[in-house]
């Protein structure tokens, strides 16, 4: 955190300006702010009873906080902030009003117009906003293939994409299956013939990167391509696999009958037409 978190809490009875002048705080300004900011930061997740299970924060509790009608313990906004990946002064100040630098990488001078005229700039023409559906084979039993569900949505110009991995595939590995654990989110950007994300977990050094064509001989829905993980080769464990993408949108009904088939699956249980698209009898180079 960028701001100790003590000097964060409303109930004190002054702030201090950035010229070292004191001002009277109120405190109900405060909780409005903040409530204000964590609807927004909020927004993007389809179930507010699941975002509450991921946080580990009760239902009504958390409604108060977004009604602005409490305010969060030191550690319980520690939580949110690190759930969120944002700096606490974005629960409490403004969300218009902060810019994080990190927006702004792409634009340094040191790389500014290396990546293409405006690679963040991803019309959703070319990659709609809403839930996928995806399969790709497993990176640890080529017999097994992984099927699950991202959420892709734009903020402040950029597309984002958010997913979590499935528990069997950790559970395998020893790994946590923690939900915050599992959480993966990554950045969207446009290439020459597709997209291309870059994807990691929570403060890993360890990323994937993923890039995927719209396949327009069928169906409109579709996007195919490959992940790629950043991993020492081995013998026994692929570091690319191919990977195909369906677009469902914002229908509910279909996203959650997806989500119950998630997971570690069989090649029986991959839809014909994505398994035809990973072209599994073919080398990928």
């Amino acid at each position: 955190m960028k701001l100790a978190l003590e000097t964060l809490i409303p109930t004190a009875p002054h702030a201090m300006t950035r010229k070292g002048t004191s001002h009277q705080v109120n405190p109900a300004s405060l909780r409005a702010i903040f409530g204000d900011n964590l609807q927004r930061l909020s927004a993007d997740y389809p179930s507010v009873a699941g975002l509450c299970r991921d946080l580990g924060i009760n239902r009504t509790q958390f409604n108060r906080y977004l009604t602005g009608e409490s305010f969060p313990r030191p550690d319980v906004l520690h939580r949110i902030c690190t759930f969120f990946g944002v700096d606490a002064r974005i629960l409490l100040e403004p969300a218009e009003t902060l810019r994080p630098a990190a927006f702004d990488l792409l634009g340094h001078p040191a790389v500014q117009g290396f990546f293409g005229g405006a690679p963040v700039e991803v019309p959703p023409e070319l990659f709609p906003s809403g839930f996928y559906r995806f399969v790709r084979r497993s990176f640890l039993d080529d017999s097994q293939f992984v099927m699950g569900l991202v959420f892709v949505h734009r903020a402040d110009g950029y597309t984002f994409v958010r997913g979590y991995e499935p528990r069997a595939a950790l559970a395998k590995q020893g790994i946590s299956i923690a939900a915050a654990d599992r959480e993966y989110r990554g950045v969207v950007m446009r290439q020459e013939e597709g997209i291309m994300m870059i994807v990691s977990h929570r403060h890993a050094l360890s990323a994937s990167f993923n890039f995927l064509a719209q396949e327009t001989s069928f169906q409109q829905n579709i996007w195919e391509g490959y992940v790629t993980r950043t991993v020492r080769e081995k013998i026994n464990a692929p570091r690319a696999v191919r990977m195909v993408y369906e677009h469902l949108g914002h229908d509910m009904n279909r996203v959650l009958k997806e989500a119950r088939l998630s997971g570690l699956v069989p090649l029986e249980a991959v839809p014909p037409f994505h398994a035809r698209l990973l072209r599994l009898d073919q080398p990928f180079r």
